[in-house]
């Protein structure tokens, strides 16, 4: 039986290479029951591998055609000793060196002969806490349907007599209501009519945008700043994690009027700056950030991929962080606000063919000569709000590690968990050894943020930025012009002075 994919599910087959593979992982952090015996890992990782019948699509490999996907052939039995590996490190509290470990496993891409995931058992044999490193193509699903099947297999009590591993975890399926053939026929020739529709006027805007006819629009494709972030992917990676109690973030975003998404864009982008700034970048104008949309409509829970990457303009000027916020907080609606205003599958399309140049760009070894799309990516999923338990052991924490864009920059992705924001961070390490610092600046930046929203005098040091300052008038202070489009000093400086 072979099982169909769409059309943005093999983006991600097709567009895959050894130096760019096209998984998404996960680092999970859990605690033995506190009578477990030394061989406790050793021995669940022994017993999982009974579990060698997989559901659909951890049993399904791609059939494909001259390279091209079709679909996914189901198979009886999985090969275990491929899919679940046990290593033993020094120390697992170690971050930094737990954070090497990973990274040498994330850069390595899944054989494409076998089902497209692994889970990696990871003990010291001498700790309470071990670590499972998890891999899966994405291929098989967008972050909202891979969280979906993680609940599935991490459940709200211990289950030693129940448990199923998550590969092997039935899940239900929704019937879909049979739709008559002239249905079919005339309602998929006026979606595509819809569809078409969409993607002219999001072109449209795009070209207004560019002639500066009505410049209030998405940010034009490949606006992305060269750094050492940036460019041709090559393999190796650089693996870092950092924790943000999320009832803090919430709190922070109701009395800044903004929501948890912006006020963490802010955060990222701050620490970005002040981390590239170490290595001797400055800036002229804002920094890009690719977004993650969702695209599924409330109750949708089918497989594969249902989004769209559009870039979002952060902040550029201010050393005020919350000025930087209020920025962050305008462009990201508008680009939210064109979203809506488009059909979902138009929008995924207009990703698809953006993400289609970059990738050439990377085929022929360009990258490093063209502006990127964006600088950053940053993706928000929400995970369970209750803790969870693989059989008998703790998820303290579970940190997600995406894959990387064509033209490079720093992926940053982060599960809300049991009340903390659990933040993975990765990139290429062709230029950079180590993302700690990273870690440590956006914390910093939050703090900060989450400060100057009642001591106005806080500040941002130096991060780098150059603005060429222009008089407006006797009346106007001053404003910045940057290399991209002309913009109004900010008119929130008085809604936060009298916050």
């Amino acid at each position: 039986m072979s099982k169909k994919l769409s059309f943005l599910d093999k983006t991600f087959w097709i567009t895959e290479s050894e130096d760019n593979p096209k998984h998404v992982a996960s680092l999970q952090l859990l605690e033995m029951p506190e009578d477990a015996s030394p061989s406790y890992v050793e021995d669940l990782c022994t017993e999982v591998k009974k579990f060698d019948k997989g559901v659909s699509p951890f049993n399904g490999t791609v059939k494909s055609f001259m390279g091209f996907p079709i679909g996914l052939n189901e198979i009886e039995t999985l090969d275990m000793d491929y899919h679940v590996k046990y290593h033993v490190v020094d120390d697992v509290n170690d971050k930094e060196a737990l954070h090497k470990f990973v990274a040498k496993l994330h850069e390595q891409w899944l054989d494409r002969d076998k089902p497209l995931w692994q889970y990696h058992f990871i003990t010291d044999n001498h700790s309470n806490v071990y670590a499972i490193y998890a891999k899966v193509h994405h291929l098989y699903g967008d972050g909202a349907t891979l969280i979906r099947w993680f609940q599935a297999g991490y459940l709200p009590e211990k289950n030693t007599d129940t448990f199923i591993p998550v590969w092997a975890a039935k899940r239900r399926s929704r019937k879909r209501r049979k739709l008559g053939v002239l249905t079919l026929i005339f309602g998929g020739a006026f979606e595509l009519f819809m569809v078409v529709f969409d993607l002219l006027y999001i072109v449209l805007r795009l070209l207004m945008k560019l002639t500066r006819i009505n410049s209030t629009y998405m940010p034009l494709p490949f606006s992305g700043t060269k750094t050492l972030l940036t460019g041709q992917v090559k393999k190796g990676r650089v693996v870092s994690t950092v924790d943000l109690n999320f009832a803090r973030v919430r709190g922070l975003s109701k009395r800044a009027r903004a929501s948890a998404n912006e006020i963490l864009l802010c955060c990222f982008d701050i620490g970005v700056h002040r981390f590239l700034m170490d290595r001797g970048h400055t800036f002229k104008k804002a920094l890009y950030t690719n977004m993650p949309i969702n695209l599924r409509k409330p109750g949708d829970q089918a497989a594969g991929n249902k989004i769209a990457i559009v870039p979002v303009r952060l902040a550029h000027g201010k050393n005020d962080p919350y000025l930087r916020l209020r920025q962050i907080i305008e462009n990201h609606r508008i680009v939210k606000r064109a979203a809506k205003r488009s059909r979902p599958l138009a929008f995924s399309y207009y990703t698809v063919l953006i993400q289609s140049y970059s990738l050439i760009f990377e085929m022929l070894k360009l990258s490093d000569f063209v502006r990127p799309i964006a600088n950053i990516l940053i993706s928000n999923v929400p995970g369970p709000t209750d803790v969870r338990y693989l059989k008998d052991s703790k998820l303290l924490a579970c940190y997600p590690i995406s894959t990387m864009t064509p033209g490079g920059g720093v992926n940053i992705t982060l599960i809300t968990y049991a009340g903390t924001a659990n933040v993975g961070i990765v990139c290429c390490d062709k230029n950079v050894k180590s993302l700690e610092t990273l870690s440590v600046y956006f914390t910093e930046a939050f703090e900060m943020l989450e400060k100057c929203i009642d001591d106005p005098s806080l500040n941002i040091d130096d991060i780098g930025e150059r603005v060429r300052q222009t008089d407006l008038s006797i009346v106007d202070d001053e404003v910045y012009v940057d290399d991209a489009e002309h913009e109004h000093l900010d008119t929130d400086e008085a809604t936060k002075k009298s916050a």
